[in-house]
């Protein structure tokens, strides 16, 4: 049976009123990512947006993996006074996010009393006629979005409440100016094949847009599992940086929901790539307070398996497995 939505009374302006749970792909069949509206930043020179305490929410649902990298960049940076979160419902709904306890009842935004994400983008533009999508920065002192670009908003994270952190964790840097050209280079291919890729895979509705995605996808992962043969700690070496915080959303999800749900089953990672396995287990294991306490495997697989009839696959068991079990 399909779940109950609330009803979008108090939402304004035209918006995307298809189901945004199964409508993703265009009419050839293939899946493309829309431009971020909200682009701003937050900086002490900033006219408008300026770095306080209590004064930003991050918006986010368990089930996104471009949600779970700005979850991990405030976790990193110890940035719980500066930016609160607050959680839509896992599942993706036919006006996109919205708020539901897990007891089933509808719930509310505990600043606004919205019901819908979407509510907050037409109260930032009243003519918004994109994807309602998290993460979503809100300001709360002007009352608008500053961001919903994932990969700026960890770099927001990453230096905007620096002179304001203590020294240790203003100290962390994971864009460092020495290594920006090759994360940027890392960055880019793992974005189009990997982070993307299984979601160009996985909503194509054509044989010839699925086969044009899912090779490159296992091509990219072959490639990340040859960087990672040497024993280094991280993607780039011996120093954790952007480019973990945003593969690591894409690796945890894989085997529990990619692998079957999006048909990204031509190998798992726990059996596949030994190495990419192992420095998945690292992170989620040897700094549990910033990745596994932000991964929240069962909901995630119950959020993709809502955009596929709501049947839930049952494995894989466990949906990760022990460190002893692996290594």
């Amino acid at each position: 049976m399909a779940p109950a939505y609330p009803d979008d009374k108090t939402a304004k302006g035209p918006g995307v009123d298809a189901d945004q749970r199964t409508h993703q792909a265009d009419n050839d069949g293939r899946f493309r990512r829309q431009a971020s509206a909200f682009r701003d930043t937050i900086s002490a020179d900033h006219p408008k947006f300026k770095p306080e305490k209590g004064r930003y929410v991050v918006y986010v649902a368990a089930t996104c993996p471009w949600a779970h990298r700005a979850l991990l960049m405030r976790k990193l940076k110890g940035l719980e006074e500066f930016v609160d979160v607050v959680w839509l419902h896992w599942a993706l709904g036919e006006k996109g996010w919205y708020f539901k306890d897990e007891d089933n009842s509808v719930a509310k935004d505990p600043y606004y009393g919205y019901t819908l994400l979407r509510e907050f983008y037409f109260k930032a533009d009243q003519g918004y006629e994109k994807r309602f999508t998290v993460p979503m920065l809100w300001d709360r002192k002007h009352e608008t979005i500053v961001n919903n670009e994932s990969s700026e908003i960890i770099r927001i994270f990453n230096t905007a409440f620096n002179n304001q952190l203590p020294p240790a964790k203003a100290a962390i840097d994971v864009y460092p100016e020495e290594l920006r050209g090759e994360i940027d280079e890392v960055n880019g291919w793992v974005y189009d094949k990997i982070n993307n890729g299984v979601y160009k895979t996985g909503f194509a509705t054509s044989q010839e847009a699925y086969d044009e995605n899912v090779y490159p996808l296992f091509e990219s992962l072959e490639r990340l599992e040859k960087l990672l043969s040497d024993g280094r700690e991280f993607v780039m070496g011996s120093k954790l940086t952007e480019v973990d915080i945003r593969l690591y959303p894409t690796i945890i999800r894989f085997d529990a929901a990619y692998f079957t749900l999006f048909r990204c089953n031509i190998k798992m990672i726990r059996y596949g790539y030994p190495n990419l396995h192992k420095w998945l287990l690292h992170l989620y294991y040897d700094f549990p307070e910033i990745f596994k306490e932000t991964t929240f495997l069962e909901q995630l697989k119950k959020g993709y398996a809502s955009s596929r009839a709501g049947i839930t696959p049952a494995g894989p068991i466990p949906l990760i497995l022990e460190r002893h079990a692996a290594l």
